[in-house]
């Protein structure tokens, strides 16, 4: 248990931001399976930027790594380019 004041703000911010990053995270991957579900190119052309966006702001703040979004971009890119056919 923490015994300074200082750690005990530090804790207190801690769980706050644990909850934040770990709803932009969760939200993030509902977004990404609701894309993989979607059968109509069209509508997941249009969807794929926001998933894409999404990811990239999850990279920029660490929350993944930079290489994982790389990878998810392709694949998910590929994904959708791949329900023209």
């Amino acid at each position: 248990m923490a015994h300074h004041k200082s750690s005990k703000k530090r804790i207190r911010q801690d769980a706050k931001k644990r909850i934040h990053n770990r709803y932009y995270k969760k939200s993030a991957r509902s977004a990404i399976k609701k894309l993989r579900d979607m059968e109509d190119q069209a509508e997941a052309a249009k969807y794929l930027p926001k998933v894409i966006s999404m990811i990239d702001r999850l990279a920029k703040k660490n929350q993944i790594h930079a290489n994982k979004a790389s990878n998810l971009k392709g694949k998910l890119t590929k994904f959708v380019t791949g329900l023209a056919k």
